[in-house]
């Protein structure tokens, strides 16, 4: 079995973002410019564990803490005076994984990719008072990685990767309001693997 912890660089394009308004009940829909924040507290990170089958298939779960922040802005032009993530946009997939080893020099490349839920904490808050601040289940999630690890001893391994996630967020809000917005992210990761 290995264990890996990683960190790194985690961004997330555009994506729409509607519901119906705490309070009203109105609709709103607009397109939200989002922010990782990677390294701002808490940081982005994640830990994986894989099983191997064999040398070259591994099962395992892996749990992602990725997180988004609005643009204040496009927030603000759908009544919210803050909106974000930033507790963790979690993702939380089981994992299949193929790697071939010490290909290149003592690397080895792996790719692998996963399915699971979104846990976002939602943390948002309209210019009409209400406001949100909690755990939800919010859908189903997706992530695709590639990447090359390097041992540095039997028991230790250091590793470097992309990962891509896809997670469908839709939840409510204080007040009787609704939200849904489909979020990618793209992250580069660097992290430490212990082989157990």
């Amino acid at each position: 079995m290995d264990l890996s912890l990683y960190t790194g660089w985690q961004t997330a394009p555009h994506s729409r973002l509607k519901g119906d308004a705490p309070f009203t009940g109105d609709s709103y829909n607009g397109l939200i410019g989002w922010d990782g924040k990677s390294f701002s507290n808490p940081p982005y990170y994640g830990l994986r564990g894989t099983w191997w089958k064999n040398e070259r298939i591994g099962f395992g779960l892996e749990f992602t803490h990725t997180k988004v922040y609005a643009d204040d802005g496009d927030a603000a032009k759908i009544g919210f005076s803050n909106f974000e993530f930033s507790d963790g946009l979690n993702i939380l997939t089981a994992n299949a994984t193929r790697r071939w080893q010490n290909q290149w020099r003592g690397l080895s490349p792996y790719v692998g990719g996963g399915l699971g839920v979104a846990i976002p904490h939602v943390e948002g808050a309209t210019f009409s008072g209400s406001e949100t601040f909690e755990y939800q289940l919010a859908g189903p999630a997706a992530r695709l990685y590639a990447g090359a690890s390097y041992d540095l001893s039997e028991r230790v391994a250091v590793f470097g990767e992309y990962q891509f996630t896809y997670s469908h967020n839709q939840g409510d809000l204080e007040d009787g309001g609704t939200f849904e917005t489909n979020i990618k992210t793209n992250a580069l990761n660097v992290g430490l693997t212990l082989k157990f």
